[in-house]
């Protein structure tokens, strides 16, 4: 029989959708669904029939490894509880989207193995795993109420060009596929960047979508300082931050996004654009550095998201950050290291300003100390 097309894009109502999607995986019907790369075709990963069947419907030998799709990070740590910070780094800044990770599968604990064999041997031959969250939010409700992970291909024949709408699957993929769900043509229209990572190092194995280039960057270590206006503390900090680690790392400040590390600043209620105060300038400028440049910003998602380490003023700006990201507390502290408050200098006189800059400077010193930059990857490395 020929498969059963569902365009969303007329459908009365998606969660009919979503809800048909799943039961045809729980049946073990391939599926093909859109992705933000290409159209993907998909079989529940506890199905050793369905994936099979999709062994031979793709025609490609037991040596390519499958990926799995997964909800997100979470899901991706019971595969994978020993990732590294690179991995993690890497997971929390491409997912969902065109990245498949391929990870280290080292631990016994690992979910892999409540997978049938013959599927734990076509998703990891050789001792890691493949994983993506696509970036498309039918596969991601799907996922959502599906029973464990999905094996997810490119939707077309070994060997064919890769399927970048609808009836291009039916076209590539024939009776083989019982469900295609037709969402027009793909956002990028080509296949994800894969990366392999292995402890803290990384191997580009397939460019994709994301460039090398900008992998190593999404790679680098972020150090994100917080206060509420992003205009004086924050930046004060910053610019010591930027300082003590270019010293450990015997470079220039304006060379630390070369050699792997990011260092920002942000404020809980800040306004885009703006300057640092006057008096933080011209205390900084008395210690050599130069805020002339620096312009406020607002905390936003992505900052958290992405940040490796959060480092507040106050722990009422923790406490801020937490309310509002609770996933982010493994990774937000306050700046001093005894818990201590950096008070606001805001409006007082420039002696205040240079007591806060010497008591963030000590402070950044301190810190600076226990963050770990033997793992870093320097950007331009080939």
């Amino acid at each position: 029989m020929p498969p059963i097309v569902i365009d969303l894009r007329s459908a009365e109502d998606l969660r009919d959708v979503v809800h048909r999607a799943v039961q045809a995986l729980a049946e073990g019907k391939l599926v093909a669904m859109p992705t933000e790369t290409v159209y993907g075709l998909a079989v529940s990963a506890r199905d050793e029939g369905a994936v099979e069947r999709l062994l031979q419907a793709k025609g490609r030998g037991k040596d390519q490894p499958f990926a799995l799709a997964v909800k997100g990070t979470d899901d991706a740590l019971d595969y994978v509880p020993r990732l590294s910070s690179l991995g993690r780094r890497l997971a929390r800044r491409c997912w969902p989207g065109p990245v498949t990770l391929v990870l280290e599968n080292d631990h016994p604990d690992s979910l892999l193995q409540r997978l049938p064999a013959s599927v734990r041997e076509l998703v990891s031959p050789a001792g890691t795993v493949g994983f993506r969250v696509p970036a498309h939010q039918l596969v991601l409700d799907v996922l959502q109420l599906t029973a464990g992970p999905l094996v997810l291909t490119s939707a077309n024949r070994s060997g064919e060009s890769d399927s970048l709408t609808a009836a291009e699957v039916v076209d590539s993929m024939g009776e083989d596929v019982q469900l295609v769900l037709d969402d027009g043509s793909c956002q990028f229209g080509q296949p994800s960047s894969v990366v392999r990572v292995v402890g803290d190092d990384l191997d580009i194995l397939r460019a994709g979508v994301v460039s090398e280039t900008t992998l190593r960057r999404l790679s680098s270590l972020l150090i994100l300082l917080v206060c509420t206006g992003n205009t004086c503390r924050s930046p004060l900090a910053e610019a010591f931050m930027r300082r003590r680690l270019a010293d450990i790392l015997k470079c220039d400040a304006e060379q630390l996004d070369d050699r792997g590390v990011m260092v920002m600043s942000a404020g809980i209620a800040a306004m885009a654009g703006g300057r640092a105060s006057t008096h933080s300038m011209e205390v900084a400028a008395q210690r050599g550095l130069d805020l002339s440049g620096h312009e406020s910003q607002p905390l936003t998602d992505r900052l958290v998201q992405h940040a490796d380490l959060i480092l507040t003023m106050t722990a009422s700006h923790r406490d801020a950050i937490l309310a509002q990201w609770p996933s982010a507390a493994p990774r937000t502290e306050v700046l001093s290291t005894d818990g201590s408050d950096v008070a606001d200098p805001i409006g007082g006189p420039v002696e205040l300003y240079r007591s806060c800059a010497d008591q963030i400077d000590g402070y950044v010193t301190e810190r600076s100390r226990e963050i770990d930059v033997s793992t870093l990857i320097p950007v331009d490395r080939k």
